[in-house]
């Protein structure tokens, strides 16, 4: 009897130190998926466009194909290589996440330049001369491209984020960000994609005259509601950019401008005297984008006039 007490004993106690772990887990998951959410934000905006002119009873299936590449790009090609680049070169995590964090600034200031410039847009247009099955696939390819960049991005930054060494919960807390975030973004693409769809059954179908009001608002609110995420999507990279920016010059040496902008936040804290927390935040998370967006402003020429041409001299077939 007593035995079976103790075994009882350590059985309780291996549970709550699993417990225990498991919070670490979620802790770690919640607070890279926050740093993570102007990727996110970018991705949902994003998205929806690939299944533009195309049949509605394929937009789903669209979307559930991207979600299942993006799932297996996280969890079996970009977890493996970021905890290996953790584990034997972790010196090089700051300059890539600097790198994604540019490619963010670069992204948003692009968006920005195009309010002002526009120009004709380079995204998955209607193709007059391909059949339906080939211009899906063409468009499954390139948002498959897309999204493993972004999950690249979002998956280094999670990885910066989580502050314990033990290896399965730096592990777990990586998959459970891949998971929650992949499912969030395409749970809400899936939605946003068959809004208009469910608005439109609403007022053709619709019983109460008030249920069919409903329907041609969803309708009618789209396209505003599409504009209102990509202008939150590109803020949020290039808040978060900026960010990555800042603190990445920080841990290479200089802490200027990371000092500054937290001198600046404080002092805007301290003369308020009230909602401090948030007003520290906000200054900093907008400091943060205005060094985004020139940062952004910067990289556009050197991308257009040297990455662009590079890149289209050396694969050609791929532009």
């Amino acid at each position: 009897m007593s035995g079976l007490l103790a075994l009882l004993d350590d059985v309780a106690a291996i549970a709550k130190l699993a417990a225990t772990q498991l919070d670490d887990v979620a802790a770690q998951a919640s607070k890279a998926g926050m740093k993570a959410a102007g990727v996110v934000i970018d991705d949902a905006a994003v998205t929806p466009k690939y299944v533009t002119g195309l049949p509605a009873a394929r937009e789903l299936p669209i979307v559930w194909k991207i979600a299942r590449a993006s799932f297996f790009n996280k969890l079996v090609i970009l977890l493996p290589a970021a905890l290996l680049l953790q584990a034997f070169a972790p010196w090089l995590l700051t300059p890539l996440l600097m790198l994604g964090g540019a490619y963010l600034c670069f992204e948003g200031a692009e968006k920005v330049w195009h309010l002002f410039a526009p120009h004709k847009e380079h995204g998955p247009q209607q193709a007059k001369t391909l059949d339906a099955a080939h211009l899906e696939e063409q468009r499954v390819k390139g948002a498959i491209k897309t999204d493993f960049i972004l999950s690249a991005e979002i998956m280094t930054i999670s990885l910066s984020q989580i502050d314990i060494d033990t290896f399965w919960i730096q592990a777990a807390a990586l998959a459970a960000v891949a998971i929650g975030i992949t499912a969030l973004v395409y749970g809400a693409v899936a939605l946003l994609v068959k809004a208009d769809d469910f608005g439109m059954l609403l007022s053709a179908q619709g019983r109460l005259s008030l249920t069919r009001a409903v329907g041609r608002g969803i309708v009618k609110s789209m396209p505003t509601l599409m504009i209102v995420i990509a202008t939150i999507g590109t803020v949020a990279m290039l808040w978060v950019g900026g960010s990555i920016l800042v603190h990445g010059i920080r841990d290479l040496g200089w802490p200027v401008p990371y000092e500054m902008i937290k001198h600046a936040a404080q002092v805007v804290a301290d003369a308020a005297g009230s909602a401090q927390a948030f007003l520290r935040w906000f200054v900093t998370a907008g400091l943060d984008g205005i060094i985004g967006l020139a940062a952004g402003f910067v990289l556009i020429p050197i991308v257009m006039k040297a990455v662009v041409p590079t890149m289209t001299w050396l694969f050609p077939e791929k532009t």
